[in-house]
């Protein structure tokens, strides 16, 4: 039985992030709601809770309002995944904000800067050592 939720976690979570990404762009109308991204949802082993990580490009600001926009939507959002999967139990619905992709643009530019400036280092290594 527990290797059978080894296979069944994986499938059962991605289920759930992909009814609550139709979900959550075609039914919910809060404002407070903009474009979301689902990165991730992790759900426990006895299918009690799910942890849904989202990402947005808004305003750093509004974050605290969208997580509390989505946690106002989330007893519609159980519902309605209740009609669509086959599952004995509907996790409760925690929503966290995944930092992950606003790490990797931050790392990217990190990343883009350093190999910007290393060409000039160099050139100006080889000038000094030329002289």
């Amino acid at each position: 039985m527990k290797g059978g939720n080894r296979t069944r976690l994986p499938r059962v979570a991605e289920g759930i992030r992909e009814e609550l990404a139709e979900l959550i762009s075609r039914h919910v109308k809060d404002p407070r709601v903009g474009f979301v991204t689902l990165t991730a949802v992790e759900v426990s082993p006895d299918f009690a809770h799910a942890k849904v990580y989202v990402s947005t490009l808004a305003d750093p600001a509004s974050i605290p309002e969208l997580l509390e926009g989505l946690q106002h939507a989330a007893g519609f959002l159980r519902r309605e995944l209740g009609r669509r999967l086959r599952i004995h139990t509907i996790p409760q619905l925690t929503f966290v904000y995944d930092e992950s992709i606003e790490r990797g643009v931050r790392l990217a530019h990190l990343i883009d800067e350093a190999v910007g400036k290393a060409p000039e280092q160099k050139d100006a290594e080889g000038e000094d050592r030329g002289a």
